[in-house]
C-alpha cells in the first residue's frame, strides 16, 4: 500500500489530494481546489497547508506517501521545472518539483499534464487494453499525450505532443501563442475568442448571441456547450466550426502515428454530439482511409477528476 499526494495545476484551478494504491485500486481519501493565480508561489503554500492538513487528519506518514504533479507544459526536459506555460501567466521558470518536495519533505515527480492524463486514460480510462493511443486535454488549451507501442512517448526533449501549436489557418483566434494554431479554434480558450468575435458580429446584425449572458468579454466555453446543449442554433453552429478544425488536426495525427484509439478530454467530452458530424466530415475528407477506419475517437472516460488520476500517474509512472 502506498499513500500519495497529488496536485494537479490547471490554468483555471489548481488541486491537492490525498489518496492511497492498493493494487491498482486507488482510494481517494481527500481533495482541497482553488483558483490558479499568477502568485505560483503563493498558491503552492496554500496548496502545502492543505496537504499537510490532509496528512494529520488521515494520519498519514511522509515516510508512506510521495508527490505526484501534473502541470501544463512546457516543462524542462527532465520534468522538474515548469518553464512558461501559456495558460499559467506568471509560471516561468517555477522548480515545482524541489519546491514540493523541500516544503512537505516528500520525493516528488511531475509530467505534462497531457502525458499524465493519457497514462491515466490508458490504465483506467477510455485506453484501456490499447496499444496505439493519443489522448488530447481539449480543456483551457490542447496537447497530446502519446501511448505508442505501449510505451509513453516524450520525445528529445520531452516536448512531443504538443499539437496545439500546429498552424491551420493563416489568421484566427490565438492559442499557444500562435493565431490559427489548432489550440486557437480547439480550447476553451480559443472557443470563448471565437463566442466574442461571434457575439460582436451578432451585435452589429441587431441580435444577441444566446450564449451571452453579461458582457461580451465575459463569455466562456462554458456558456456556449450550455447554450448548445439547450438547442440554440448559434451556439451550435460555433461548436459545429470548432469541430471542423479539431477534425483537420486529428486527420494530420491519424496519417502520421496510425493509432487506433484517440482520447479527447474536458470540453470535447461535454460537446462531442455537436462536434462529431463536423469532426468526421473533414476526417473522411483528410485523413488515409484504412487509417481512419482502424481509429477510434471518444470521449475521456474519467471525468473532471482525470487531473487527479493523472496526478497519481505522474507519481508512479517509472
Amino acid at each position: 500500500m502506498m499513500h500519495i499526494m497529488g496536485f494537479d495545476i490547471g490554468g483555471t484551478k489548481c488541486a491537492v489530494f490525498l489518496c492511497r494504491l492498493e493494487g491498482e485500486t486507488i482510494i481517494w481519501n481527500d481533495r482541497k481546489e482553488m483558483q490558479t493565480t499568477s502568485d505560483w508561489r503563493a498558491v503552492l503554500d496554500t496548496l502545502c497547508v492543505y496537504g499537510e492538513s490532509m496528512l494529520e487528519t488521515h494520519g498519514v506518514s511522509r515516510s508512506d506517501c510521495r508527490i505526484g504533479i501534473s502541470c501544463g507544459g512546457p516543462l524542462s526536459p527532465d520534468r522538474m521545472i515548469i518553464c512558461s506555460p501559456p495558460n499559467l501567466p506568471g509560471w516561468v521558470s517555477v522548480p515545482i518539483v524541489s519546491y514540493l518536495s523541500d516544503k512537505l519533505r516528500m520525493p516528488a515527480r511531475m509530467l505534462n499534464d497531457a502525458d499524465a492524463c493519457a497514462l491515466a486514460e490508458w490504465k483506467y480510462g477510455a485506453g484501456k487494453g490499447s496499444l496505439h493511443m493519443i489522448f488530447l486535454t481539449f480543456g483551457t488549451g490542447l496537447g497530446a499525450g502519446l501511448i505508442l507501442n505501449g510505451r509513453l512517448y516524450t520525445g528529445a526533449c520531452g516536448m512531443a505532443g504538443e499539437v496545439g501549436h500546429v498552424r491551420l489557418e493563416e489568421d484566427g483566434p490565438v492559442g499557444y501563442g500562435k493565431a490559427g494554431s489548432l489550440e486557437g479554434f480547439c480550447s476553451g480558450g480559443g472557443i470563448r475568442q471565437m463566442a466574442i468575435d461571434k457575439a460582436k458580429q451578432m451585435e452589429k446584425e441587431g441580435k444577441k448571441a444566446s450564449f451571452q449572458t453579461g458582457e461580451k468579454e465575459e463569455i466562456k466555453a462554458k456558456d456556449v456547450a450550455e447554450a448548445a446543449g439547450a438547442g440554440h442554433k448559434d451556439a451550435a453552429e460555433l461548436l459545429k466550426e470548432s469541430g471542423t478544425y479539431f477534425g483537420k488536426g486529428l486527420s494530420m495525427l491519424i496519417d502520421i502515428l496510425n493509432p487506433e484509439v484517440i482520447v479527447a478530454g474536458s470540453i470535447y467530452a461535454r460537446t462531442h454530439e455537436f462536434m462529431e458530424p463536423s469532426m468526421w466530415e473533414e476526417i473522411r475528407r483528410e485523413a488515409l482511409a484504412s487509417s481512419a477506419a482502424a481509429c477510434r475517437i471518444v470521449p475521456a472516460q474519467l471525468g473532471e477528476r482525470i487531473g487527479d488520476y493523472g496526478a497519481v500517474m505522474a507519481a508512479v509512472y517509472e
